[in-house]
């Protein structure tokens, strides 16, 4: 497979080039492309595609895209397993190396390397071959979302970098005819671009042409101003200068040296200040790292500048995220342009019991000026007038560092617009009229390597990237913790990466490994904590017990406070970045931070006062999630298996929030997190009955492997209560998720555990609720009898006064006896169905029922009707949001619409179907979808698909025994092996016939009738 995305898009195998489909399939396919190897979510595909208002059938559409493109690679024998489906999401399998873009950029990062290696003349040549590959901006006519377009934009850049070095290194080799042509196109096409300026006119002053290259100046020059409002930079006015003033030779100035990390040395060059060192900036690091985008923004922010308010940028952020860093770069970038000083202070506003005062902080700024200390006014308001009359006369870069609040920088900042102001802090400091603040966020996973590379050495990063990128992650890909890690790695060498990945991931010494003293994570944490007053210290501290996400009414819960002073505590802590607000009113700490603040309260607080608090936690979730799921649960059957329980808080219940199904799926692993959270506390009954409470949301969205996860901790926990009912409930709910994603031997003996202590309690109910999901096993196992004669005694079992409940068991019976093809039956039981869902108005059900009465419509070949029951239920569907039922549906409407002959809608259906049970893990609507989809590519004459499929169906349906499956899978092969091996298809169709007749399901006389045809010769038909 070969992929081409340099000058347009394009994918082959061999000398077949493959048609890519719409506009929008080829974003899907782009983004794929751009992201090789990596499983790309269903979420960043959608926002690719639709960035601003994704339609509601985004999804679907996005899996539709996804299954032709694997439909197309799959018609070329080496596109089989390219495109691979996961969970959530989609992944290319492709090597870097067979998309041109990155082969490409890795040969330029080659050459780059072997020229820091001091191999100039290995890196020209590689240099020299690979160029030709450039054909033209990536992915030339296709619509691209933010994030491919920011993808085109960097290789854009690396290209123009690797023009440069090239150029530069035959500069170096003395090929100057080389250079030039290189670097003509390179100006024409950007001519503010200013390496390549300088490297043209050295390049044209050493081939003798003086006047050719003050051209290409004055040229460069009258467009900066025209286009930019800027003058050129200072390394192309002195190069200018010294041809205008005829000297020997130009200064050589080379965009490859000094270059690492992500510093920018092509600015980086300030000239002296009239021979007097205001330079007070301190040392930037030797190897900037990340914030690119950042710091080109805020450049280009002050550069562009117009009219008489001052440019002040504001960067805050949380202890140890580079603010400083990022001040200081921005600011050496910027000396040139602001030449008359370069001015720093530490305000100490972390330090709140030592934090400068504003007079204070005037004296040393006016002093690094070179003002001399007795023409400073003793008055402040003289003080402050003098600084800014010293401003307004120059052109200096000012950075006011670890400001407290606005109180403190305000006297600081200058009223002309001379000068560019960069403050730093801590705090969101929300009463400076300044514009937008910049607050920095962790370093992305790449740049977070690539740090660790810098600090610890790039070798034993490459050597072991996998280590590396946990040791990262462990890091929570906070810059200060990073370098502190690397610093401790550069002085061991003989450590291995894993050995410390290992250790950090076990947390043998909590925040110690990373640094110690002052210069550490926890000191820097320390000096945002210690300012806070009790109370916001205490929440601060509670809130490191679980590392999930909070609402207010959680943290008012677990701290005892109204729910307003936790609002304005929580607001206190996100504006001093102890706390991050993820969106409207849910709060959580980085990594560290939580970290930091677990230890703290372990040292500070009682543990019979985290229980306590931790109980209120729970009680209070356990009551937002009663409320948030009421539309799908009966409260009745709620507090029949949990209890009456009474809510601790009554004021937080449900809290100022809104709660309802759209909260329980914004909050769901952050839900399964707090269950885990009671399970590992020993707070039992939460355990188990917040797990109940969630059961029916989790089934209906098809999140089976949330009710496993959650309802195996329930059941350990009911276990530990000694209690039989709770342990019996938690079989019962899950070994539905066992049922629906194959598991069915360990789910019938959780439901036959359960069913033994309900009759030894005689809890009718409870009987009849799990021989009805018995019945639902045994029916997925293909025991249909079983599963029929299971749902009627459950109807049986219910109660007079839970006569309601009979539609709960209806389904059942109706799925049973339309395997056992009693149709008019299984109708009969459908349609009751129907009018008491009709009655109730469940519009979830009655999708359900109006799809199973489709199921036995295409059954009996009425496949018109089946379709227009099929699209009102997918209606329904829609409008509930519920997907549980959705591809059983899908794969019906599949079946109805091979039935009438319209094969390319059947096959969209049956891909759409096979989606949706890869994404919910229903291992048997998986099987089925397979099944019913090679019976449909055979009908459109792809028998290499169809026989793809069966095997894949049978493959499954062997691995959860579910003998229905099995059966009809080695018929549909059966029936592609005649014409190439009738012996091993007459095989198949024995062993099909085994299967199928314990099933008694009626496909057994179509499969007798093909075997008799078989065995006597005649052709089957």
């Amino acid at each position: 497979m070969k992929i081409e995305v340099l000058g347009g898009f394009r994918v082959s195998f061999g000398a077949s080039e493959v048609h890519l489909g719409t506009p929008k399939q080829r974003t899907v396919l782009a983004k794929l492309v751009m992201s090789p190897s990596r499983t790309v979510s269903l979420e960043e595909l959608i926002d690719e595609i639709w960035p601003d208002d994704p339609p509601r059938s985004a999804v679907p559409n996005v899996r539709t895209y996804a299954a032709n493109l694997r439909r197309t690679f799959e018609a070329h024998d080496a596109g089989h397993g390219v495109l691979v489906r996961q969970r959530g999401g989609y992944r290319l399998e492709v090597a870097a190396d067979d998309v041109d873009l990155f082969h490409f950029l890795d040969r330029v990062e080659r050459a780059r390397q072997l020229n820091h290696r001091d191999d100039p003349g290995t890196a020209r040549s590689l240099l020299s071959g690979v160029m030709p590959l450039w054909c033209g901006p990536p992915l030339l006519g296709v619509p691209l979302g933010a994030s491919l377009a920011a993808h085109v934009a960097a290789a854009q850049e690396q290209h123009l970098l690797a023009v440069e070095l090239l150029a530069d290194l035959h500069l170096a080799a003395d090929r100057v005819e080389d250079a030039v042509p290189l670097l003509w196109r390179t100006v024409a096409a950007h001519p503010t671009r200013e390496p390549a300026l300088l490297l043209l006119m050295r390049a044209l002053h050493r081939r003798g042409d003086v006047a050719g290259a003050i051209s290409v100046f004055r040229s460069a020059a009258r467009v900066m101003r025209a286009e930019l409002g800027v003058e050129p930079g200072s390394d192309l006015r002195r190069l200018h200068q010294e041809m205008v003033g005829h000297r020997a030779a130009p200064v050589s100035v080379s965009p490859s040296a000094g270059s690492g990390g992500s510093d920018d040395s092509r600015n980086s060059t300030t000239p002296e200040i009239d021979g007097t060192d205001w330079d007070w900036l301190p040392r930037p690091v030797a190897h900037f790292v990340g914030r690119e985008a950042l710091v080109e923004r805020m450049i280009g922010r002050s550069r562009a500048a117009a009219g008489p308010a001052p440019v002040v940028h504001l960067i805050d952020g949380m202890a140890g995220s580079g603010k400083t860093t990022l001040a200081v770069q921005v600011a050496r970038r910027l000396a040139a342009t602001y030449p008359d000083g370069r001015l720093f202070i530490d305000l100490r506003g972390h330090d709140e019991g030592n934090a400068m005062d504003s007079a204070t902080a005037l004296v040393v700024l006016l002093r690094q000026l070179g003002v001399p200390a007795p023409r400073i006014p003793v008055d402040v308001d003289e003080r402050r007038g003098l600084w800014r009359r010293e401003l307004s006369a120059r052109s200096a870069v000012v950075v006011l560092d670890n400001a407290a609040d606005s109180d403190q920088v305000a006297p600081l900042l200058p009223v002309t617009a001379s000068s560019v102001i960069l403050i730093t802090s801590r705090r969101r400091l929300l009463d400076l009229d300044v514009g937008p603040p910049e607050s920095l966020s962790v370093l992305s996973p790449e740049e977070g390597l690539r740090l660790l590379a810098i600090s610890a050495g790039k070798e034993r990063v490459h050597e072991d990237p996998e280590s590396a990128a946990e040791i990262v992650r462990n890091c929570g890909y906070l810059p200060l913790a990073i370098r502190l890690v690397g610093s401790r790695l550069a002085h061991r060498r003989n450590r291995r990466l894993v050995d410390l990945a290992g250790r950090l991931a076990a947390n043998e010494s909590g925040l110690a490994s990373f640094g110690t003293g002052e210069r550490s994570v926890a000191a820097a944490f320390t000096a945002s904590y210690e300012p806070l007053n009790e109370v916001s210290k205490r929440v601060f501290r509670l809130l490191g017990l679980h590392t999930g996400h909070y609402c207010i009414s959680m943290v008012a819960a677990m701290s005892g406070l109204s729910y307003a002073k936790a609002g304005q505590i929580l607001d206190d802590l996100v504006d001093r970045h102890l706390l991050e607000e993820s969106d409207s009113g849910r709060f959580r700490m980085h990594d560290l931070v939580r970290q930091f603040a677990r230890e703290k309260c372990l040292e500070t607080d009682s543990e019979e006062m985290r229980r306590a608090a931790l109980a209120s936690l729970l009680d209070q979730v356990m009551q937002l999630s009663i409320a948030a799921t009421k539309s799908l649960n009966s409260i009745m059957d709620i507090y029949a298996d949990i209890g009456d329980v009474v809510p601790e808080r009554p004021d937080l219940s449900p809290g100022s929030e809104t709660v309802d199904i759209n909260w329980v799926e914004r909050e769901r692993s952050n839900l399964n997190l707090l269950i885990e959270l009671a399970a590992k506390n020993s707070f039992h009954g939460y355990a188990w009955k917040i797990a109940r409470v969630l059961w029916r949301f989790y089934y209906v969205r098809g999140y089976f492997e949330d009710i496993r996860r959650t309802h195996e901790l329930g059941l350990a926990a009911a276990e530990q209560l000694g209690d039989s009912r709770a342990v019996g409930i938690m079989n019962n709910y899950l070994a539905s998720a066992l049922t629906k994603t194959g598991f069915y031997h360990p789910a019938i003996k959780c439901l036959e555990r359960a069913l033994v202590a309900a009759e030894a309690a005689g809890r009718r109910e409870d009987i009849a609720r799990i021989r009805g999901n018995l019945s639902v096993a045994h029916c997925m196992m293909g025991d249909f009898q079983v599963s029929a004669d299971l749902a009627l005694a459950a109807l049986r079992d219910l109660p007079m006064r839970q006569i309601g409940r009979v539609r709960t068991h209806l389904p059942n019976v109706g799925i049973a006896l339309t395997c056992l093809g009693r149709y008019e039956e299984a109708l009969r039981v459908h349609r009751l169905h129907l009018l008491l869902a009709r009655v109730e108005g469940d519009r979830y059900q009655i999708a359900n029922t109006l799809s199973h009465i489709a199921a036995v419509r295409t059954r009996k070949g009425e496949h018109v009707q089946a379709l227009r029951l099929l699209r009102s239920a997918m209606i329904l569907y829609a409008e509930t949001g519920h997907r549980y039922g959705e591809a059983d549906a899908r794969n019906v409407m599949g079946v109805a619409y091979r039935g009438v002959g319209r094969l390319a809608e059947a096959r969209r259906q049956h891909e759409l179907a096979l989606e949706l049970t890869g994404h919910s893990a229903e291992r048997q609507a998986e099987c089925t979808a397979l099944n019913e989809f090679g019976l449909t590519l055979a009908a459109d004459g792809d028998l290499d698909g169809a026989l793809r499929a069966h095997r894949r169906a049978l493959d499954l349906a062997v691995r959860i025994d579910n003998r229905y499956e099995q059966a009809r899978a080695l018929a549909g092969l059966a029936e592609h092996l005649l014409s190439v091996d009738p012996t091993e298809a007459r095989r198949h169709l024995e062993r099909a016939l085994v299967l199928i007749v314990a099933t008694g399901a009626p496909e057994r006389f179509e499969i007798e009738r093909r075997l008799a045809a078989l065995k006597q010769g005649t052709p089957i038909c």
